[in-house]
């Protein structure tokens, strides 16, 4: 490249004597001078982008250092088969654990039969036009709304109106009106990327409607689908602002069987127990070891459902 640079420059310079000669060597000395520009710029991106990765992973680093310490000691068998106590010594989160498990119970469902419902009614039976534009905007506004709202609304609706109190099932009601919007826009994208001419196959073999959805559109987005229901539940599972407004207690000596029983949460009590590291200083400890153990059922939960996908997705 620089040697073919050298013998235009070269012809150029040969052709100064003529007016055309010399606009096309100017031309070619600012293409030259861009080019380092655009060179340089291009170095200088690429460091401050490395930097910044390097960085957010060393913030990382010294959070999960932090974390690790702290719950060393402290996170065992018997930290998690026993009760929760006002003791630290004695305190468990056996319970907790259930709690947050049945309270992905009633979100999984919900948020899958719903949010996929609504994107499959959207993108291959509603009429293209301002209507479905509408709806779409709202859905996609929904995002941003802080939790804490959907803390009142599901306070007002399930908690009160429907005389739910604080059991699971309010609470996992609350949490599937959160990540509702997610799922939904995420299934519309996997929708929109599924090929028209498979439609089209479908309904030249004299397939139905429904039979093209259920046998052809859905399986092949399935792995978008999946990746929504992964960021959906993962939010869901972390979330503390919701249940904090929906009156969820923060301890529960009897361990929940059923979705109308009250409950607690890893994020609550992670929430209360920092907290009152002001009073007792082992309860540092245990909001540390109550962290791990989130973050292991969060990776487990995105394992299962990423096999899922990569299994869809190498099949369709």
């Amino acid at each position: 490249m620089n040697n073919n640079s050298y013998i235009l420059d070269q012809q150029f310079k040969n052709q100064q004597c003529s007016g055309k000669g010399m606009k096309a060597y100017i031309d070619m000395e600012v293409a030259h001078k861009r080019m380092k520009r655009r060179i340089l710029l291009d170095k200088v991106m690429r460091r401050l982008f490395s930097f910044t990765i390097v960085f957010a992973l060393l913030v990382l680093g010294l959070l999960l250092y932090q974390v690790v310490s702290q719950s060393l000691g402290w996170l065992d068998i018997q930290f998690l088969t026993s009760r929760l106590s006002i003791s630290a010594e004695k305190a468990g989160i056996k319970g907790v654990i259930i709690g947050s498990i049945l309270l992905m119970v009633v979100v999984a469902p919900v948020t899958l039969f719903l949010g996929v419902g609504t994107a499959v009614y959207m993108e291959e039976y509603s009429k293209k036009g301002a209507l479905q534009s509408l709806i779409n905007m709202n859905i996609s506004n929904l995002s941003g709304v802080p939790s804490v709202i959907f803390g009142l609304l599901g306070l007002t609706v399930f908690g009160r109106l429907f005389q739910l109190g604080s059991s699971v099932l309010a609470g996992g009601l609350t949490l599937s009106l959160l990540v509702l919007p997610i799922i939904v826009v995420s299934s519309q994208e996997a929708l929109r990327s599924v090929p028209n001419f498979l439609r089209e196959a479908s309904y030249a073999l004299g397939a139905t409607k429904w039979t093209t959805v259920w046998k052809i559109v859905l399986p092949t987005a399935l792995p978008g689908i999946m990746t929504g229901a992964i960021l959906s539940l993962s939010r869901a599972i972390g979330e503390t602002a919701p249940l904090v407004v929906l009156g969820i207690p923060t301890l529960i000596l009897r361990t929940p069987s059923n979705i109308m029983d009250d409950f607690t949460s890893l994020p609550i009590q992670i929430y209360y127990w920092t907290l009152d590291t002001v009073l007792t200083k082992e309860y540092a400890n245990l909001a540390a070891a109550t962290i791990v153990v989130l973050l292991v059922l969060l990776f487990i939960m995105n394992s299962v459902a990423i096999v899922i996908r990569n299994k869809f997705q190498t099949r369709y």
